[in-house]
């Protein structure tokens, strides 16, 4: 089969994409999203939407400047489901880094539901090691609407953006 190579943007979410990501999840979840679009045009937050040439979001996520202090949270990470495992949060992550890098920062974080483990895969083979556990809750959306507090633990992992890779072959 021939592979097919499609050119990716990587740029600000906008209020106007949201209309266009269903597939982000439930009305409380792009809610969420749009309360994080509000916090970027204030400056605490980077977030960032990955498109392909019809310029509608296929990943979308964020950094967070305002916790823990000297470093950046990597949150609401998110690959349409179609186009997971294409290379695309690899993408948007280290996006996300660039733009830590920018504001002199040289931590990322950023926290793996246990109940959740593929992504953290990711993040290891990206260079993120365990840091820590914590117990974290957030409002969860049920297909009928319903609203509960979903509570679990969390394994956070870091990255520290200024250490130089090891070479090939090197330990």
């Amino acid at each position: 089969m021939p592979e097919i190579v499609v050119p990716l943007t990587i740029r600000p979410l906008t209020h106007d994409d949201l209309p266009a990501m269903a597939w982000y999840g439930p009305p409380t979840a792009l809610a969420a999203v749009a309360e994080a679009i509000d916090r970027a045009h204030r400056g605490e937050v980077d977030y960032l939407a990955v498109c392909p040439p019809s310029g509608r979001p296929v990943a979308v996520g964020g950094a967070d400047y305002t916790k823990p202090p000297g470093a950046a949270t990597i949150w609401q990470l998110s690959v349409l489901e179609s186009l997971q495992s294409c290379g695309i949060g690899t993408l948007l992550i280290h996006a996300l880094e660039d733009r830590i890098r920018a504001r002199g920062l040289r931590w990322a974080e950023l926290g793996v539901d246990i109940n959740a483990a593929r992504p953290q895969v990711l993040y290891e083979r990206l260079g993120y090691t365990v840091s820590g556990s914590e117990t974290a809750s957030w409002n969860q959306e049920s297909a009928d609407g319903t609203v509960s507090l979903y509570e679990t633990q969390v394994t956070l992992l870091r990255k520290d953006l200024q250490a130089v890779p090891e070479a090939p072959g090197e330990s």
